[in-house]
This record gives C-alpha cells, sequence and structure tokens, in this order.
C-alpha cells in the first residue's frame, strides 16, 4: 500500500529509524546490565547459601513487586511522559547494582541483604517495562512495527549472549566487577533515553479500580491474546531451568562460572540467529501454529538439556530452547502492541510483563523449590514434559489461537469477536 514520507517520521519531523537506534541502544544496556547481574546474583548467593532453595527464592523475590507495581505502574506511564519514568527506573536500578558492589567488595551483608537490594531492583523493573514497552510503537509507522519488533528482541537476546558471558568472566576478577559494569551499563541506558521524545498520553484519567483494571479487561476480552499469554506463562513456569544453571555448571558438567556464563548465553545465541532471520522474514502468516510449535520444541530442547551430561550437548540444546523462545516472543509481543490502543497501552503491557515476569520469576522458583524435592535433573525433566502437555492442552482449548493466521493491526473494537480462519487475514 502506498504511503506519504510523512508516515516514515515520529513526532518533530526527525526519521523514526533515528529513535529507534536510540530506544535500541538503551534497551541493548539495560539488558546486558540485566542478564550480567543475574549470573553474578546467581553465582554469588550460590556461593553464600550453597542452596537450590536459596537459587529459586531470587526469582521470587524480583517477581513480588511486580506483583503489587504492575498495575499502578501502567496506570502511572498512560497519565505520565514516559522519559522520566524511564530514566527514573533506570536510576534506581544503577543504585541496586553499585549497592551490590559494594557489598560484594566490603564482605557487609549475607543473602538476606542480597535479596533486599534486588527487591529493589524489581521495582525499577516493575516501572521500566511498561515505560519502554509502551514507548516504541508511538514512534514507529504500525507498518513497521513486526520488523521493528523482531529487531527490538534481537536486540535484547544480543544482550543477553554478551551479559552472561561477560558477566561470568568479570566475576572471575572479583564479585564485585560484574555489579559495577552493570551499574555503568544502566547509567548509559539513563543517557539514552533521555535523547527520546517523550510524550504524554491519555487524559490524565484518576486511579480508580476501573482504570487500573482496563488492561486485564482488554486482555480477557482477547481469546487469541490471552490464549497466547496464559500458553507462554505456563510454559516458562514450568519449563525454565535458568535458577538451576548454577548447579548443573558446578555439579553436573563441572565447568565453573566461565562455563555458567557460557549456559546462559547459549539461549541468546539462538535466539540471535533466529532474530536475525524475523527481522527480514517477520512472521505473517499460520502464527497460531507457528506459537504451538515453537513452544512444543521449547520444551523438547529443555528436556534434551536437562537429561544431558555433555557440555556441547547442552549448549546445543539450550541454543534451540533460544531460537523457540524467540519466535514465540516475537509473535506475542507484535500481537499486543498492535492490538492495543496507545491510550491503554502502557496498562496492556504492564499486563503482558507481569505474566512474562511471573512466568520467569516464579519459574525459577519453582525450579529451585522441586529441584530440593527431585534433584536438578528431576525438575528440569519434569517441566519439560509439562511443558508438552500443556501446549497439547492449549492447542484443544484455544482454537482460536490455534488457527491465528495473520499478525496484523487492530482496526475495529476488540469486544467484538473475530473467527480466525486458515489463509484468510487475523485481525486481533
Amino acid at each position: 500500500m502506498p504511503h506519504s514520507p510523512a508516515e516514515d517520521r515520529s513526532p518533530g519531523g526527525v526519521p523514526f529509524q533515528h529513535y529507534v537506534r536510540i530506544f535500541l541502544a538503551a534497551r541493548f544496556s539495560a539488558s546486558s546490565a540485566w542478564q550480567m547481574q543475574g549470573v553474578a546474583v546467581g553465582w554469588y548467593v550460590y556461593a553464600l547459601t550453597d542452596s537450590a532453595f536459596a537459587l529459586g527464592l531470587i526469582g521470587l523475590v524480583q517477581f513480588l513487586p511486580m506483583i503489587g507495581l504492575a498495575l499502578p505502574a501502567g496506570h502511572f506511564v498512560d497519565r505520565h511522559a514516559r522519559r522520566p519514568v524511564a530514566v527514573a527506573a533506570f536510576a534506581i536500578e544503577a543504585l541496586c547494582s553499585l549497592a551490590l558492589a559494594v557489598m560484594a567488595v566490603s564482605g557487609l551483608g549475607g543473602a538476606g541483604a542480597v535479596f533486599v537490594v534486588i527487591a529493589c531492583y524489581g521495582v525499577g523493573r516493575a516501572f521500566e517495562q511498561p515505560a519502554m514497552n509502551s514507548w516504541l510503537p508511538t514512534i514507529v509507522p504500525a507498518r513497521e512495527f513486526p520488523r521493528i519488533a523482531a529487531a527490538n528482541s534481537l536486540t535484547s537476546q544480543t544482550a543477553v549472549i554478551v551479559g552472561p558471558a561477560v558477566g561470568g568472566f568479570l566475576y572471575l576478577a572479583g564479585p564485585h566487577v560484574p555489579f559495577l559494569v552493570a551499574a555503568v551499563l544502566q547509567i548509559a541506558g539513563l543517557i539514552a533515553v533521555m535523547r527520546l521524545p517523550s510524550q504524554r498520553v491519555g487524559t490524565r484519567e484518576p486511579l480508580s479500580r476501573d482504570a487500573l483494571l482496563e488492561g486485564v479487561r482488554f486482555i480477557w476480552r482477547n481469546q487469541i491474546v490471552l490464549g497466547a499469554l496464559t500458553l507462554d506463562f505456563f510454559c516458562v513456569l514450568f519449563g525454565g531451568a535458568v535458577a538451576l544453571m548454577p548447579i548443573f555448571a558446578r555439579d553436573i558438567l563441572a565447568v565453573g562460572p566461565a562455563g555458567l556464563g557460557f549456559l546462559r548465553s547459549a539461549p541468546a545465541l539462538g535466539a540471535l540467529a533466529m532474530g536475525l532471520l524475523l527481522t527480514q522474514r517477520p512472521p505473517q502468516r499460520r502464527s497460531g501454529q507457528r506459537l504451538l510449535v515453537t513452544i512444543a520444541v521449547y520444551g523438547a530442547a529443555t528436556l534434551a538439556f536437562g537429561v544431558s551430561r555433555s557440555f556441547p550437548v547442552s549448549l546445543a540444546a539450550l541454543v534451540v530452547v533460544g531460537g523457540a523462545d524467540m519466535l514465540s516472543v516475537v509473535i506475542r509481543h507484535t500481537m499486543v502492541q498492535l492490538a492495543a490502543p496507545d491510550a491503554i497501552r502502557g496498562r496492556v503491557t504492564a499486563v503482558f510483563g507481569l505474566f512474562t515476569g511471573a512466568s520467569n520469576q516464579l519459574g525459577q522458583f519453582e525450579s529451585g523449590v522441586t529441584a530440593a524435592w527431585f534433584g536438578p535433573v528431576g525438575s528440569v525433566v519434569l517441566g519439560a514434559l509439562a511443558t508438552l502437555a500443556v501446549v497439547g492442552y492449549w492447542a484443544w482449548r484455544f482454537p482460536l489461537l490455534r488457527r491465528m493466521d495473520r499478525l496484523v493491526p487492530a482496526d475495529a473494537p476488540m469486544d467484538r469477536p473475530r473467527e480466525a480462519v486458515s489463509g484468510s487475514p487475523q485481525r486481533l
């Protein structure tokens, strides 16, 4: 369809590609810091406690602030300019990384103090995610968004490759070093977002129960979006093995902290390869089928990782896990971002982030608990089998999701049911 050159420009007449590059630079810095700190915190807490349960508790502690703040944070983002919200969130995260560095170099505080700091870090993440996720669609034309969404996910996954590997090696120089570098990266992200256009959104709707729940109601009315988000939630909840990687690295594969960094980076390597493909060929047809199949592949690869005793085989399995997860992420992100009206996008993306954070953080906690009961191998194997069972059930329970064809911008009210027909445009 022909389009005007004005469609390629953001507010102020600046080509949208300029702001996209700045946005992706900020996302890369923040994601690298998050991943680098994640591998360092995992190894540091395991060194302090020698406890699988404590590793799982890391995820729970990070998730608790998201439970309490996700809906208020989304409403806050919809009522205020996104730039100062993102700047404040990055500042909180940088201060928390500095606090971890001080504790690591001084030896003050134990695992309990670490948990307090990462809970504060979770507060920053609770505001950062809806601010950043709802920001990008305002500077990108809708027709370009599937490609830019793939580039955004690719940027994050590249950081997932770089962050853990670098964090593992930096940890060898001292546990405080990766925390210091993470703080520097957060400050760099803060500087980058200050260069993005700050747009005020919404009508200053007062805080109320109805306003807070608008994003929840939006997702609940859309059975395709609901099915995709809950599918991802339960599969990552059961199929995640990230929290147990320090155990696999030290006790099963015997590869040390540097090997842990490679294990943490391997899923992102697969995601990077998939992301490069998706920037050229974003998913356009049979999106529902692709989502179900790729999550089934995710579960099967997780199962292979759980039973492997070979470091190369484990790395290969995690590469497949990352590639499958990348395709799932791009489909779901595109679906939610294009379907949500801008006036409530902050609240919708906050709920989306709550689903994602819940699956990741609660998945870490679930892994720690089941590892304490059944051992790390039993935990991963049982979780992978549960993932495969969930995919089969969701394919039956959400037929509209299974038959969804195209990912296109919404052009009609979301509360009107639409039948997904294979080979026909599926409008969300």
